[in-house]
């Protein structure tokens, strides 16, 4: 008798399917975070037994090779001399493990071991916090972790907090989700001056995924070549954004040259006409970011990106530069900006007059 005859309820396979397909992923995430203190326990008993010292200063890479040698011979692969040397330096790093770590346990040991290989211990725990919240795979983790994801957040002084509100999200602002620069490397085209803007974003939009990942949390797509119109014009926004943590629609213009205080003044239009005209009640005002392959200073300093909290303009990389490189250029864009807010504060009024945009 078939499931039609006897009016077997057509949600009920899906419900029992779910109660499965959930007590298996609980009890994967069981079995891995098992594994991953396991590896911790075995890290500090090596660590223990290296620190009685026996006088012999050889005495760990010793313990080493012969721990391995008898863990490979009863439990097969996985023991290597180098993996119990990760399982060692998994317990010097995260000493503390597993208390707190608990809410993480979907993160694998190939997530905590790439985390390891991070110099600063605040970069570590946001890692950590944002793979397991964000869901990131290792891949992804990776590739955020060569891209100095948490780095280019701490761009400006002022988003140092925010990386730090796990749940308190409506004391964020604006500034605190923007990076300078992005890197767009998985966009897979050369950084070359022929490039089109509309180029660029049919690119961003066929990787969407990837860019909303670059972009950070609570972003969603709305839409591209977004038109907003007037009683005698119509305008249309590369690409439009909506962020649920900030409850407010991002506006986002491309621009595949330096940055000019047209542009600036292009996105300034957009932004005031979104807030006029597509923006609800219960939305906080819109926010519009520029994407340019390069800005001076001078017109960021002097124009209204000074002192907005809607409007902002980043840098884009079109390739993956290495670490170095790339801490390189925030660390000059930091001071750049510093340098730009001090002489600032200190020119007197009467000198920046006709200075402006």
């Amino acid at each position: 008798m078939s499931s039609k005859e006897i009016g077997l309820s057509p949600t009920f396979f899906e419900e029992v399917r779910g109660i499965l397909a959930q007590a298996r992923q609980q009890a994967y995430a069981a079995v891995n975070f098992a594994m991953v203190e396991a590896y911790w326990q075995i890290g500090r008993r090596l660590v223990e037994e290296e620190q009685q010292g026996k006088g012999r200063a050889d005495y760990g890479a010793f313990l080493i090779k012969e721990l391995s040698k008898q863990l490979t011979a009863e439990f097969g692969k996985g023991f290597a001399a180098a993996n119990l040397k990760n399982f060692r330096q998994f317990y010097l790093t995260f000493p503390d493990f597993p208390k707190g770590y608990t809410v993480r346990s979907l993160l694998t040991w190939s997530h905590y071991r790439l985390v390891m290989r991070v110099d600063d211990p605040k970069a570590r725990q946001y890692y950590l916090r944002e793979a397991a919240e964000q869901g990131w795979s290792t891949r992804q983790l990776e590739r955020n972790i060569h891209a100095l994801y948490y780095e280019r957040l701490l761009a400006s002084p002022d988003k140092t907090a925010a990386l730090w509100h796990e749940s308190s999200f409506e004391k964020q602002q604006p500034a605190e989700f923007v990076k300078d620069p992005y890197v767009l490397e998985f966009l897979q085209i050369p950084e070359a001056p022929e490039i089109s803007e509309r180029q660029l974003e049919t690119a961003i939009i066929g990787n969407l995924q990837h860019f909303l990942l670059e972009l950070g949390k609570g972003f969603s797509f709305v839409g591209r070549q977004f038109r907003i119109s007037t009683e005698t014009s119509h305008f249309y926004i590369d690409l439009v954004f909506y962020n649920y943590l900030l409850k407010c629609f991002v506006l986002i213009d491309l621009k595949t040259e330096k940055l000019t205080h047209q542009d600036i003044g292009q996105m300034d239009m957009y932004v005031r006409m979104f807030d006029d005209l597509k923006r609800n009640d219960d939305d906080n005002p819109t926010v519009g970011i520029i994407f340019c392959a390069a800005k001076d200073e001078t017109v960021v300093r002097y124009s209204v990106l000074k002192d907005s909290e809607q409007l902002f303009a980043s840098k884009y990389r079109l390739i993956l530069p290495s670490e170095e490189e790339l801490a390189a250029e925030i660390q000059r864009e930091r001071r750049l900006i510093m340098e730009g807010r001090a002489r600032y504060e200190t020119t007197p009024a009467s000198e920046l007059e006709g200075n402006g945009p």
